[in-house]
């Protein structure tokens, strides 16, 4: 599977690519990575907006408190 082309901009992936925690790392491996790729919101909210989204803002929309 190819990765997602925002890859190297992706403040969610630039700020949670080394993490250990699991489901950050689900995240990556189904969206960033994966069969999820084009459901991802931070993808969906660059485009509505124009402006990249929250970096705590997860692939699914949902945020990291």
């Amino acid at each position: 599977m190819s990765e997602c082309v925002n890859l190297s901009a992706c403040g969610f992936f630039k700020k949670y690519c080394q993490t250990k925690d699991l489901a950050c790392k689900g995240f990556i491996s189904m969206y960033c990575k994966g069969s999820k790729m084009n459901d991802c919101k931070r993808l969906q909210y660059k485009k509505e907006t124009g402006t990249p989204p929250p970096d705590d803002m997860m692939p699914s929309g949902q945020m990291i408190k």
